[in-house]
């Protein structure tokens, strides 16, 4: 798969890792099992690796996004959910790692119009 930064292309795999990790975690701490999550995490992932152009900033809002929605519940309920809450932060410190690290940045400026070359080398 073509990569215009090695590096900000490992920074995707580890947030995809951590998707995915958070995805098990949550199932064993309490929070069910929502396969539409892992699809999510895994689809995150995958358009991260492709290295398109603002993937990382749909990426990153979706993060941003998914936080925000559980963040009313997560601190009315902190005594039980201070869990997710540091989980949230860290959704919003890979966001932020997505939108404003430079090897990242470079790493997400292949074509879209190019999308089928991306995987040929």
């Amino acid at each position: 798969m073509k990569t215009n930064n090695a590096q900000g292309r490992t920074v995707c795999i580890a947030i995809t890792a951590y998707l995915v990790a958070k995805f098990f975690l949550n199932i064993f701490i309490g929070g069910g099992l929502k396969i539409g999550d892992l699809l999510m995490a895994l689809a995150m992932g995958f358009f991260m690796l492709t290295g398109l152009e603002y993937v990382n900033y749909v990426v990153a809002g979706l993060l941003v996004l998914g936080c925000l929605s559980y963040l009313p519940t997560n601190i009315l309920h902190i005594t039980n959910n201070w869990f997710f809450l540091l989980e949230g932060l860290v959704d919003v410190g890979c966001a932020v790692l997505l939108m404003i690290l430079p090897s990242v940045k470079e790493h997400f400026t292949n074509k879209w119009a190019e999308f089928s070359e991306i995987f040929k080398g």
